[in-house]
Order: structure tokens, then sequence, then C-alpha cells
């Protein structure tokens, strides 16, 4: 176990009392959501007691934290989050001829969402409404589409933003060869 890491397990108590009395949360609160004892709970924040991942991962979703936020290092604030190339999810089977990117953290899902399209050529996607409110913004990278939301249609080319409700069903779909475009997706009410 490296220095670094020895910080971060150091941290990990003050961090998670924090977060409770953030929320106003009692140790009694904070055992009935996550499930976990009331004394171990107690034991953690004192760090008198290091928790298992599973207790971990318990405790971070009664207090509605984010899981790896409170295992980072801060250094001031001063960092950059890099998601590698590599790493970066994908979805392959969802709509025809396209792949999808998912660039958001998870836990924005459903929130605000950043999404890497690429389209074969004629690929497409057809979406089902979202949430009431939802809305999209979509800029072409490459390449032309057709983007359709409830009975209204728009051609764009590369350089072209959309903006354009997904509360209705809508559509993207790749004209003249392959295209690709960036898309954010914005769950409630208003434009992106």
């Amino acid at each position: 176990m490296t220095e670094k890491d020895d910080d971060i397990l150091n941290m990990l108590p003050a961090r998670l009392k924090e977060a409770r009395r953030a929320k106003g949360l009692s140790l009694e609160a904070v055992a009935n959501l996550s499930g976990v004892s009331r004394s171990m709970v107690s034991q953690i924040e004192r760090g008198e007691s290091s928790p298992t991942i599973s207790t971990l991962w318990n405790l971070t979703r009664a207090l509605q934290v984010d899981f790896a936020g409170l295992l980072e290092n801060e250094d001031g604030g001063d960092q950059i989050v890099v998601l590698k190339a590599s790493d970066v999810p994908s979805i392959d089977n969802m709509g025809q001829g396209c792949r999808i990117l998912i660039l958001s953290p998870p836990e924005e899902a459903g929130g605000h969402e950043v999404y890497d399209i690429s389209f074969a050529p004629n690929g497409v996607l057809n979406s089902k409404p979202h949430a009431r409110g939802a809305a999209e913004q979509l800029t072409v990278l490459e390449g032309n589409v057709r983007v359709t939301s409830g009975t209204a249609i728009e051609d764009l080319s590369v350089g072209d933003t959309a903006r354009y409700g997904a509360d209705v069903a809508h559509s993207i779909a790749a004209l003249d060869g392959a295209a690709r475009v960036f898309l954010i997706v914005k769950s409630s009410g208003g434009s992106p």
C-alpha cells in the first residue's frame, strides 16, 4: 500500500461523517438506510474500523454520495479526471448501424448525459419519448444527419447544432454516408 493509499484511508472516516452531517442524518438513521449496524457506522466514522467495499457501498448509497469521490485524494481541488479512450463505455446494440460512446459519468445518468455517436451509412437511432421536459442538443462532427423530434424535421451538416424536445418520439439518421454527432441529453425541463 502506498502513502497516497494510506492518506485516502485516513480521510475516509471524516468524509463519511461529513456526508452524514450534511444530510442531517443521525447514526441510527444511516444504520436504518444502509443496513450497516449503528455501532459499525460509529466505529468507521471514528476510524476504529475499516469498512469492506460492500459496507462502504451501502453507506454511500444511504448517504447519496459518490463512492469514488469519497476515496479520491483532494489536493486543494486542482485535479483533472481523465477517461481514457480505451475505457469509454459503449453501446453497440441500440439503434441500427450506430455506436454510442457514453462520455458522462454514471452518476449523471438520468440528469445530464453526454454521448459521442457514430453512424454507419444509413444508420439510425430511434428513441422513444424521455421524461417530460427532457431536451437534447446535438452537434454534427462528421457527415450529414436528419434529426426528427415529433413532427419537426431538420437536416444538419458538419458544425450545425440542433436543440429539440426529447420528451416526444425522436430520431437521428445518417444521410449520404457515415456520420458522427456529439449529443447532450438533459432530462429535466428546458434546453441543454
